[in-house]
């Protein structure tokens, strides 16, 4: 597959209460490795199979949720031609300079209406320790905890998801894989793609602006997913729910939150898609079915937790 344009998500920064309490979690339970401590407070991880030189950035404060996400463009010109087109569309964009972040280049930087923050970048540094190329094993050392492959995409609550459709599918690319259909017709939870994924990025309608949802993990197989549920039970992680399995995307999936409350999922094997695959639907008397594939409704808690 001809990837252009944006080729995948590439970080996420998530506001936390407690430093120490979320690299507990995030580094020694999910099995992230920690880059770097910056003298701004700001610590930066990465999963063992990600070359490049960080995908999570923690920000200590005194309210939970997400600062933003990043998306990694394939060329300087195809950044500045989604600058253009952004602000022709009528958003404002905003020039971060390189280095803000340690290793990564200029970022153009925008809100979408569901009132997120979005940042497109071409340059990072690769990882010291990222996946071996030559004769390569695995992994340079055994991975701990869930043992995270990568972090896989977000899911984003808000209002104006129409709005956000059209600005990811005409101005950046992505394809509508799959959507999950409100009791008034419209499209009440959207996934989209930008690579051969079942989604990079998905939107759930919900009043308040600017709603994390969960930040989600890759991980090899449904044993991996029963693996991570028993780290959960041992250290005592609260549980949204599973292990179970989504209609939408075919997931195997847990639901869990950090310590400050953030929402997070590890899953594995979902399905691939490509641009020339029909967009699938679910019905809206099949949203619980849809969401949890297995017990067939929803929970209150994944509906309206949100931070």
């Amino acid at each position: 597959m001809a990837l252009t344009g944006v080729l995948r998500p590439g970080f996420i920064q998530l506001r936390v209460l407690d430093m120490k309490e979320a690299l507990v979690h995030y580094r020694d339970r999910i099995g992230l490795d920690v880059v770097s401590e910056e003298a701004d407070g700001r610590v930066y991880l990465k999963a063992y199979d990600e070359f490049d030189r960080h995908s999570v950035i923690l920000r200590e404060a005194d309210k939970a949720g997400i600062d933003y996400v990043g998306f990694k463009v394939r060329t300087e010109e195809e950044l500045d031609g989604f600058d253009a087109a952004l602000r022709d569309y009528g958003l404002h964009t905003e020039h971060v300079p390189a280095d803000e972040q340690p290793g990564l280049g200029r970022r153009v930087s925008f809100e979408i209406p569901s009132g997120h923050r979005l940042d497109l970048y071409t340059e990072i540094e690769m990882s010291e320790n990222g996946p071996m190329v030559q004769n390569p094993d695995v992994w340079h050392e055994e991975p701990r905890g869930m043992r995270a492959i990568r972090f896989d995409h977000c899911l984003l609550y808000g209002p104006n998801v129409a709005e956000n459709i059209k600005i990811f599918t005409e101005i950046l690319g992505f394809s509508l894989t799959e959507y999950a259909e409100g009791p008034d017709g419209g499209k009440l939870a959207v996934f989209l793609s930008c690579s051969n994924k079942a989604h990079d990025i998905a939107f759930v309608e919900y009043p308040e602006k600017g709603k994390f949802h969960h930040a989600s993990f890759l991980l090899e197989s449904w044993n991996d997913v029963g693996h991570a549920a028993d780290i959960m039970t041992r250290y005592d992680i609260s549980v949204d729910i599973g292990p179970t399995r989504h209609g939408i995307t075919r997931g195997r999936t847990i639901y869990f939150f950090d310590p400050s409350g953030n929402r997070n999922e590890v899953f594995a094997l979902d399905y691939h898609y490509y641009p020339d695959n029909p967009t699938r639907h679910w019905d809206a008397d099949q949203t619980g079915k849809s969401i949890f594939y297995y017990e067939r409704q929803l929970n209150d808690r994944f509906l309206t937790v949100v931070t």
